[in-house]
C-alpha cells in the first residue's frame, strides 16, 4: 500500500492511495481461508473446499468488503500518520475501474481530499483581564415580585348587575366578529374570560368593554395589527358583536403568611427568601452572559489563523437559513442581501474561530464532560416530550452523533469555567437595567 501527498495548499490536503492487485489478492485469500471452515459446499467436506473454488463462489462479494475496509482505513490513516486532523469527512475519489479492481484485474487507486484543522497555540488565558458585572437584589425588586405572586393568586367575585366594569375586572363574554359584514374563521367565541387591561386581545378590544354591565350587548370596532399572525386578517377592520355575560371584580389578595402557605411555604419571610434567592440566581446568569461575551471577544481578537472554508460555509448556511426564515431586523432594513451576507459571514467566521480556540484550550487542559452531566441533559431533553421519555432516551443511547450535540455546549461551558478560574476577574456593581442588557445583541 502506498500513500502519497498530492497537494497541500493552505488547509487543503489531497492524497493518492494505491493498493496493488497482488496485495488485494493476498487479503482475499486470507479472508477466504477464514471463511473456508464456516461454509459447507456440495461435493466438498466442510472446510475442505479449495480457495480457488471459493474465489469463484464468493470472490467478488468478499473483495468488495475488503476494498471498502481498505478505503475506510487508509482514508483516515493518510491524515493521522501525518498528525493531521480533518475538519470534515475525507472524501475518496476513485481513479480505478472498480469492476476490474473487484474482479482482481487491476490495482486499487484513489484520491482522498479534505480540509484539515489549523494548527495554532492558544493564548495564555491567565493574562486575560475581565470585568464581572454584579447587581444587588433590591428590596423593591422583591416587593414587585411578591405583588406578581399575589396577582397570580387573584380570585374574582361577581359585581352587581348595575355596576359598570373597570380596569382589572374579569368579563365573561360571547362574541362574533365580521369583516365587511362576513363572519371570519376564528372570530367567534362563547364563555370567554377577559381581564380588562391585560392586553391579551386585539388593541382597542378591551378598552371598548370598559364600563359595560352584565347582560349588555356591545358593538366593538377594531383594526387587526399589520403584523397579525393570520395574513388574511392582518391590517383589516373588523366589527365584533359582544354580549357581556358576567362582570367580576378582583378580590384583594393580602401579602402575608397565608399567601405563602398557598404557595406551599411556611411563612411570608420564607417566601421573600425564596424570591430573593431566585432573583439572585437570575442575576448570576445574566452576569455570566456578559462575562462570557467579554471573554469571547478577547479570545477572538487574540487569535488569527486560517479557517477551514467548509466549516465556515456550513456555519454561514445555518445562520442565513435562520435569517431568511425570520422577519428582517430593523437595523437590517435597507441593506442588500450581499451586504447582509458579508456581515453574517463575518459572524460565521468568528463562531468557527472561537469554537476551534475553545476546543484547543479544552483539549490542552484535559477538560472533561462527566457522564452524569450528559445523563442529566438527556433526562432534561426527555422531559420536554411528556409521554415519550423512554423513546427519547433510547434515541440518544443509539445515536452517538446526537449525544455529541448535547456534549458540545456542556464542554464549552466547562472550558469557559476553566478560563474564568485562571483569568484576572474584577467585580463591578451595576444597575439591574444594565445587567439585563443583551450581551449578544449584535450577533
Amino acid at each position: 500500500m502506498e500513500v502519497t501527498e498530492k497537494s497541500a495548499e493552505g488547509l487543503d490536503r489531497r492524497f493518492t492511495v494505491k493498493v496493488p492487485a497482488t496485495e488485494l489478492d493476498e487479503k482475499l485469500v486470507a479472508r477466504l481461508e477464514e471463511l473456508k471452515g464456516q461454509v459447507h459446499l456440495k461435493g466438498f467436506r466442510k472446510g475442505k473446499a479449495p480457495v480457488s473454488h471459493l474465489k469463484k463462489m464468493y470472490g467478488k462479494g468478499v473483495m468488495g468488503e475488503i476494498v471498502q475496509e481498505i478505503v475506510n482505513e487508509t482514508t483516515q490513516k493518510a491524515f493521522t500518520d501525518r498528525d493531521l486532523q480533518p475538519a470534515g469527512s475525507p472524501q475518496p475519489e476513485f481513479n480505478s475501474d472498480m469492476d476490474d479492481v473487484i474482479a482482481g484485474k487491476s490495482d486499487l487507486e484513489y484520491e482522498v481530499h479534505a480540509e484539515i484543522l489549523p494548527s495554532f497555540d492558544p493564548m495564555d488565558v491567565s493574562t486575560l483581564k475581565l470585568t464581572r458585572m454584579t447587581a444587588e437584589v433590591a428590596d423593591d425588586e422583591v416587593q414587585e415580585a411578591l405583588q406578581r405572586v399575589a396577582d397570580q393568586q387573584t380570585t374574582y367575585a361577581p359585581r352587581k348587575e348595575t355596576q359598570k366594569s373597570k380596569k382589572g375586572d374579569m368579563l365573561t363574554v360571547n362574541y362574533v366578529g365580521s369583516i365587511d359584514g362576513e363572519e371570519f374563521d376564528g372570530g367567534k367565541g362563547e364563555g370567554v374570560d377577559i381581564v380588562l387591561g391585560s392586553d391579551t386581545f386585539i388593541p382597542g378590544f378591551e378598552k371598548q368593554l370598559t364600563g359595560a354591565k352584565a347582560g349588555e350587548d356591545v358593538k366593538i370596532e377594531v383594526t387587526f395589527p399589520e403584523d397579525y399572525g393570520a395574513n388574511d386578517l392582518a391590517g383589516k377592520d373588523a366589527v365584533f358583536q359582544v354580549n357581556v355575560v358576567e362582570v367580576k371584580e378582583p378580590e384583594k389578595v393580602e401579602i402575608d403568611d397565608e399567601l405563602a402557605k398557598k404557595m406551599g411555604l411556611d411563612s411570608l419571610d420564607d417566601l421573600k427568601k425564596r424570591i430573593s434567592e431566585r432573583i439572585e440566581e437570575e442575576n448570576k446568569q445574566l452576569s455570566r452572559g456578559h462575562l462570557k461575551r467579554a471573554l469571547l471577544d478577547q479570545l477572538d481578537s487574540a487569535h488569527d489563523f486560517d479557517l477551514p472554508k467548509g466549516m465556515v460555509d456550513s456555519e454561514f448556511d445555518q445562520i442565513w437559513q435562520q435569517v431568511e426564515s425570520a422577519e428582517r431586523e430593523e437595523e437590517d432594513e435597507g441593506k442588500s442581501d450581499d451586504e447582509l451576507k458579508a456581515e453574517y459571514r463575518t459572524i460565521a467566521e468568528r463562531r468557527v474561530r472561537l469554537g476551534l480556540v475553545l476546543a484547543e484550550i479544552g483539549k490542552r487542559a484535559d477538560v472533561q464532560v462527566p457522564q452524569e452531566d450528559l445523563q442529566r441533559e438527556m433526562i432534561n431533553m426527555a422531559r420536554a416530550y411528556p409521554g415519550k421519555e423512554k423513546e427519547v432516551l433510547e434515541f440518544y443511547q443509539s445515536n452517538p452523533a446526537a449525544v455529541q450535540q448535547l456534549r458540545a455546549p456542556i464542554f464549552e461551558e466547562k472550558v469557559v469555567d476553566y478560563i474564568v478560574e485562571r483569568a484576572e476577574v474584577e467585580d463591578k456593581q451595576v444597575s439591574k437595567e444594565k445587567l439585563q442588557e443583551d450581551p449578544d445583541g449584535d450577533e
